[in-house]
């Protein structure tokens, strides 16, 4: 089975070990041996999402050397985020060789953006893990290709949704987002911050991610879909 998600991804593994364990949601890993130390993904993802935003960063350099770090950070962000990364999981498939418990399955786990997102990142680190940082930039590249083309940096409106959504509802003559921070969870190393984006007295979506900013982006590019789809036009 793991061989179809090899030629997806377009990388033989030399120790099929390290794709499993990235593959390995901690659930699994405690229903397998409960108060054991079996091992799952959780530590690969914190190394794959250093690599990704390391290659990440490089690339963007590469192609813009002269580009202030503002604008830079600003692409970097769009193109590392959950909403970027939940679509490269999706295309590959990934979903289908997650290994979760029977309570993860249960509840939709293979199409959870969290566990997607966490389980694509441990991906980039076990290809690292297996081939080193050529490999693992090479991967990152054949993914992202296509995303990286498609940011413009004059205009950084689709990688910028807060500040998209604040001017939209200018034009419009509506209430500036409120974002209320609701829920804090995970441990100090691993947290997921949970937002609700408010207008006026209208509660119009949620966002989450591993910082407070990814969290009010990923609400606000939410919000500014609704808003431009005519799903809500006044507060």
């Amino acid at each position: 089975m793991l061989k179809t998600l090899e030629e997806r991804i377009d990388y033989s593994f030399n120790d099929i070990r390290l794709l499993e364990r990235a593959l390995t949601h901690r659930s699994y890993a405690h229903e397998q041996q409960p108060g054991a130390s079996y091992l799952h993904n959780e530590a690969m993802e914190f190394l794959g999402d250093s690599i990704l935003g390391f290659v990440v960063s490089s690339w963007l350099f590469e192609l813009f050397p002269k580009l202030p770090e503002g604008k830079l950070s600003k692409m970097k962000a769009y193109l590392v985020s959950a909403a970027s990364l939940v679509e490269h999981a999706h295309r590959i498939g990934l979903g289908e060789f997650l290994r979760l418990n029977k309570g993860e399955e249960k509840t939709g786990g293979r199409r959870k953006r969290a566990l997607l997102v966490d389980a694509y990142e441990a991906l980039i680190a076990a290809i690292y893990l297996d081939g080193g940082i050529e490999k693992a930039e090479q991967f990152v590249r054949d993914q992202l290709t296509s995303a990286i083309q498609q940011v413009n940096p004059d205009d950084l409106s689709k990688t910028d949704y807060k500040s998209a959504l604040q001017e939209e509802l200018q034009a419009r003559n509506l209430p500036a987002p409120l974002y209320v921070l609701v829920e804090t969870l995970g441990p100090d190393h691993h947290r997921t911050f949970r937002v609700e984006l408010h207008v006026g007295s209208k509660l119009v979506a949620r966002g989450e991610g591993q910082a407070i900013k990814v969290a009010h982006q990923e609400a606000a590019r939410v919000a500014l879909k609704k808003l431009t789809e005519g799903m809500f036009s006044s507060a």
